[in-house]
């Protein structure tokens, strides 16, 4: 049997059983969809294909340099970290080529952590679409920077004059895809190998950076897909002595890395909902309440969708990343891009995330802020046409420009707490409000220059 055939875990257990292996890994994304994993016994692994296992809980707890919040309520030095229950998700086991291919199992949280796991919010706002008949087609667009360097490396450098993977700007370059063709390769193998299929791999503009457009799927797994993808093309090309980046912006003299969504839905019966001939660049009504709810939600949800100080380094003018919750058709200015189609290929593009959200977390977001519009009929406001960055758009559609402004407006959000539940809300608020003031207690290099002789 081939890994992705599991589906039980009666199957999972006959399959682990026929191995040799004295030991499988198994992980669970965190709040910033970083894999937090282990290598189990074959033993404990069969036993908890049933019951699930015990991982200490600080794994929401703490943020992506292992630093412990201490304003969550959720978990801290007052709840002792007692361990949270994971549940294994047999259906998402693969074999993994980065390692000969042994198994991996991705889990989730269960219990009471299941509130404020990634997953498990995806999979709440997924369970509201289909109560309300509809199934949603997703996939994922990654933009990154890949560097002839080390972990050790960019630590020495300080993460200053990288070398990147090529030089200069040479988009779509089939010289660069040539000459890097075993890099190009072996990210294809991977993905293939760990059923995360690529409908495309290019060079993008700028030294070093790659777009991978995964294709899609239904909505939880695609968000599987992007995540483990984030994680094992790291893998693989750190291996190869290479490094990569999913920041949102690395270099202020370079564009930011996009993380752009696609995204339709379906009935109950599997047919397209977001084509009707005969309407307005064929979106029926449907698609234009679910684009109107998440024009209308992404200043309150912004925090889900660009998570990081970073994230704020790419929202700018010019830069390919929208300023304001514009809609276009076609239009790669704005934050929403219509594409219209047929009725197979009718879709919209999220364009205002970046690299560096969570996969889980923003595709909830994208969801819910559609299923709000269809559920409380909102009109879309006027398509942008021409260059979105020039044009005086409504102040209610203006974004936050720092991360802090955006987990105020998700705190406050009563379509947030109604989609995701008043503990994530608090929890993931919290956390990015943490975000904000580990960042507000450095002092930059920018500061010293300008400050430090002359002030």
């Amino acid at each position: 049997m081939n890994p992705r055939e599991i589906k039980t875990a009666a199957q999972a257990r006959t399959f682990v059983e026929s191995l040799s292996a004295t030991h499988i890994k198994v992980g669970v994304f965190d709040i910033d969809g970083i894999l937090r994993g282990k290598y189990m016994s074959r033993e404990k692994l069969l036993s908890s294909l049933d019951k699930g296992f015990g991982f200490c809980d600080v794994i929401l707890g703490w943020d992506m340099k292992d630093a412990l919040y201490d304003n969550s309520q959720y978990t801290g030095w007052h709840t002792g970290y007692p361990d949270a229950t994971v549940r294994l998700l047999p259906e998402a086991c693969r074999s993994m080529p980065t390692e000969n291919n042994e198994l991996f199992f991705l889990g989730e949280f269960s219990g009471k952590a299941e509130a404020i796991c990634p997953r498990g919010i995806l999979r709440k706002v997924l369970k509201r679409a289909s109560d309300m008949g509809y199934q949603v087609l997703s996939g994922f667009e990654y933009e990154f920077f890949v560097f002839n360097e080390s972990p050790e490396s960019i630590r020495e450098k300080n993460y200053q004059n990288l070398s990147p993977l090529s030089p200069g700007e040479f988009g779509y370059s089939v010289i660069r895809n040539s000459v890097h063709a075993d890099t190009y390769k072996n990210i294809l193998a991977l993905c293939e190998g760990m059923d995360i299929p690529l409908e495309g791999l290019h060079e993008e503009t700028g030294p070093g950076v790659l777009e991978a457009a995964i294709r899609y799927d239904s909505a939880l797994n695609a968000a599987d897909k992007a995540a483990l993808f984030k994680t094992f093309v790291k893998i693989a090309l750190q291996q190869e002595q290479k490094m990569t980046t999913f920041m949102a912006r690395w270099n202020d003299k370079l564009p930011g890395q996009s993380g752009h969504i696609h995204l339709s839905l379906l009935n109950e019966a599997g047919n397209p909902l977001f084509h009707q001939a005969g309407q307005a660049h064929q979106m029926s009504p449907t698609m234009q309440q679910f684009v109107a709810g998440q024009q209308r939600l992404m200043p309150e949800f912004l925090a889900m969708v660009a998570p990081t100080i970073n994230s704020y380094r790419r929202l700018v003018p010019g830069f390919w990343a929208p300023t304001h919750a514009t809609v276009g058709v076609d239009n790669r200015t704005c934050a929403i891009r219509i594409i219209p189609g047929d009725k197979h290929s009718q879709r919209l593009e999220y364009r205002i995330a970046a690299s560096d959200a969570n996969p889980y977390i923003v595709l909830a977001a994208v969801i819910a802020s559609g299923l709000w519009g269809i559920e409380n009929n909102i009109d879309p406001a006027s398509f942008v046409q021409g260059n979105a960055y020039t044009q005086e758009l409504a102040p209610e559609l203006a974004l936050a420009q720092t991360l802090g402004e955006a987990a105020t407006a998700f705190k406050k959000s009563t379509a947030a707490r109604d989609y995701f539940g008043d503990a994530f809300v608090d929890h993931f608020a919290a956390s990015r409000e943490w975000e904000e003031r580990e960042y507000r207690k450095q002092i930059s290099q920018w500061e010293l220059d300008r400050y430090f002789e002359i002030i």
